[in-house]
């Protein structure tokens, strides 16, 4: 049987749509990342030190800023609540510059800076898969994100 062009032209399309999506998770996926990620990753030259938490609120939680180096401790600084388990607990931060933002840094400030890439892998996977037909791909990129987000959540 022979496949008209118009099929043919239904299919690229089809492969050209699921691309653009699955590229779009993965820019947003990556862009997401990139905010926090890029303190981590560029940490050369800000301030580097040891949060204590003290007390959380509803998004975020707050402590002292021991300062590693030269520069001036910090009586408040704020870090997202998901990052900081309880209160007393102390782990080494980078200072986001030009604010009292806080982003942990080490291994478990590394992934949890990755976790939106992890959840967009994980996604792209399934359009890859599902949408493109390339299974094995589709199941790398998933199997890759579900890695980062299991490497997150016991590193946490």
């Amino acid at each position: 049987m022979k496949r008209s062009s118009s099929h043919r032209a239904l299919v690229y399309a089809r492969n050209a749509a699921m691309g653009c999506v699955a590229l779009l998770l993965l820019v947003a996926g990556a862009l997401s990342s990139w905010d926090e990620a890029q303190h981590i990753v560029l940490a050369k030259g800000r301030e580097h030190g040891t949060m204590t938490v003290t007390g959380c609120g509803a998004d975020v939680c707050t402590g002292p800023f021991t300062p590693s180096g030269p520069a001036g401790a910090r009586a408040r600084v704020m870090i997202d609540k998901s990052v900081a388990a309880r209160r007393g607990d102390r782990f080494p931060v980078v200072v986001k510059p030009g604010t009292d933002d806080v982003v942990r840094t080490g291994t478990p400030g590394f992934l949890h800076a990755w976790v939106p890439l992890g959840g967009a892998l994980l996604l792209a996977g399934l359009v890859i898969g599902g949408g493109l037909r390339l299974t094995r791909t589709g199941w790398g990129t998933a199997i890759t994100g579900a890695a980062l987000l299991v490497a997150t959540f016991i590193a946490l």
